[in-house]
C-alpha cells in the first residue's frame, strides 16, 4: 500500500465522521438554524470529498457536480436566512 493509499484511507475515515456527526445534527438538531448549518457542513464535506477524489484520481470529470453542490449550498444559506429574517420580523 502507498503513501497515497494511506492518505486516502485516512480522509476517507475522517470524512465519514464528520458526515456523520453533520447527519446527527441534522435529526437530534433543536432549531431549524442547528439543522440548516448541519445541511451546510454535510454539503462541504461531499464537495471536499469530491474535490479529494478529482486530486486523487488527477482528473476533473465530476467538477460540474462540484459546482453544482456549491450553488445549492449559498442558495439553500440564503434562502434560510431569508426565511428566519422574516420569521423574526413578524
Amino acid at each position: 500500500m502507498t503513501f497515497l493509499n494511506w492518505i486516502s484511507v485516512a480522509a476517507g475515515i475522517m470524512f465519514g465522521i464528520g458526515a456523520l456527526c453533520a447527519v446527527w445534527r441534522i435529526i437530534k438538531g433543536p432549531s431549524i438554524l442547528d439543522r440548516a448549518l448541519a445541511t451546510d457542513v454535510l454539503l462541504a464535506i461531499g464537495m471536499c470529498v469530491l474535490g479529494a477524489e478529482m486530486a486523487i484520481n488527477r482528473h476533473t470529470d465530476t467538477l460540474v457536480i462540484l459546482l453544482v453542490l456549491a450553488i445549492f449550498a449559498f442558495v439553500g444559506s440564503i434562502s434560510i436566512a431569508r426565511f428566519m429574517a422574516k420569521q423574526d420580523a413578524s
